[in-house]
């Protein structure tokens, strides 16, 4: 599932029209973007965490040349699920089964 696909089936759910659903699910990626960047957490109970993990600075190998490189120091996204969320991905049959 693509954004796109995200649109549709929230427009879907919603039995709005499309214009809405896109300004729902961008206002919604937006939030959570905005709000990990500035690192604080967002957590949707049952759902998961996300939130922003600072990796040191390090020094890897060029696996072709062998060499050293320095990798700097960088902050990344993080994302748990949740316990509802691994419940129903752990499950034989969801909601929404054969979908991808």
């Amino acid at each position: 599932m693509n954004k796109h696909d995200l649109i549709d089936a929230v427009s879907d759910l919603m039995g709005d029209n499309k214009r809405t659903a896109t300004d729902a699910v961008n206002a919604v990626l937006q939030t959570i973007q905005e709000t990990v960047a500035s690192g604080d957490k967002v957590s949707i109970s049952g759902f998961g965490v996300f939130e922003k993990q600072v990796r040191a600075a390090r020094t890897a190998r060029n696996p072709a040349t062998g060499a050293a490189v320095k990798v700097p120091r960088m902050s990344v996204p993080k994302f748990r699920a949740g316990a509802d969320f691994k419940a129903m991905v752990n499950t034989k049959r969801t909601a929404r089964s054969g979908s991808r």
